[in-house]
């Protein structure tokens, strides 16, 4: 049995070089106002964010952008804007991609058969639930599948 933490070792000396997207979070001041302020990179690889030192569950993706002027057809459109534009007002660049709300997962617990976020050992197997739709697929061929697909 190869543990998680073993297994995302390896994903990140694969990964090294290759292109990274910011991970941001939430800040408010009365001052500056709301704002996504930039809190580090991490690459993405579906379900996953990795860093150099965390392995973390992604939530809300968006790209940084200036929502302009535009009538909107649905609230839901009009939020989503406003996300953007608040990644830019934190201090993205216009088109980065902004990770928020994510969160650590802890590999420790996994490798221990235990669960943590999208990752989990299932049969002596670490695996990820890559949808909350979908099952359980083996961490090893999820990463490889994904590193593979960064690469391009």
């Amino acid at each position: 049995m190869t543990a998680a933490s073993a297994l995302v070792a390896d994903a990140l000396r694969a990964l090294a070089g290759l292109p990274k997207e910011g991970l941001g979070e939430e800040r408010e001041s009365r001052w500056r106002g709301r704002r996504i302020v930039r809190v580090g990179e991490a690459w993405h690889l579906g379900v996953l964010l990795l860093t150099e030192t965390h392995a973390l569950a992604t939530a809300e993706v968006l790209r940084a952008a200036d929502p302009g002027r535009r009538g909107y057809t649905a609230e839901s459109a009009r939020e989503r804007a406003e996300r953007r534009a608040l990644a830019l007002r934190g201090g993205f660049d216009e088109g980065d991609v902004v990770h928020v709300g994510w969160s650590v997962i802890d590999l420790a617990v996994v490798d221990a058969g235990g669960a943590s976020g999208p990752l989990a050992m299932v049969d002596t197997v670490p695996s990820v639930r890559w949808s909350t739709a979908g099952g359980w697929m083996p961490l090893e061929a999820y990463l490889r599948e994904r590193v593979e697909l960064l690469r391009g």
